[in-house]
């Protein structure tokens, strides 16, 4: 780097230094912009995995299995469920069919999901209408092909599930026996 040479009395002064970017800009001359080019497809990204719904949905399945062999009712066995609130006189009133069905669902032929979808209406239909006593009809099950009734057995969950169910209890043998349940609500 050599001395900076000192500019004399009549001599205009040096022009400033510029900037590395005015630099490269008066070097290369004027440009001319490209067209904007459209974007590269890309491939999507790849869809989320609901790992936590999957895992709850899996833990939920297991439990219901586990339940429903915990307590699984056999083809002769009869239904019985009362709250503890309700008297135990009422369910052997119920037992003995001196309660009159007001309305009646037949749920032969239907498939699991079909029935508790069925079953779940027709409660909340005669609830609706302010029925008391309604009659189920799910079948024996002996035709079943895990030889466990499937449908006795979902009719029994689904009923103990509700709050509205005050109580059931198989009907009597000129009613329907095992193969069918009185259901008392709450009005």
């Amino acid at each position: 780097m050599g001395k900076r040479r000192m500019p004399s009395p009549g001599e205009p002064p040096p022009a400033p230094p510029q900037d590395d970017a005015s630099l490269f800009r008066d070097a290369i001359g004027p440009v001319r912009e490209l067209p904007p080019r459209a974007a590269l497809p890309r491939k999507p990204p790849p869809r989320a995995l609901p790992r936590m719904a999957a895992r709850d949905d899996a833990q939920a399945l297991g439990e219901f299995r586990r339940a429903l062999q915990a307590d699984v009712l056999e083809a002769g066995d009869a239904l019985s469920y009362r709250r503890a609130e309700i008297p135990p006189r009422l369910l052997q009133r119920l037992r003995r069919g001196l309660y009159a069905a007001q309305d009646e669902l037949d749920l032969h032929h239907a498939d699991a999901l079909r029935a508790e979808a069925l079953l779940r209406d027709f409660i909340k239909a005669s609830l609706h209408a302010g029925l008391g006593c309604v009659r189920v009809i799910h079948g024996k099950g002996l035709h079943s092909d895990s030889g466990v009734p499937v449908l006795k057995n979902l009719v029994d969950r689904v009923l103990r599930q509700r709050a509205d169910v005050l109580a059931f209890h198989s009907t009597p043998p000129a009613q329907g026996g095992n193969g069918a349940v009185l259901v008392l609500l709450k009005r």
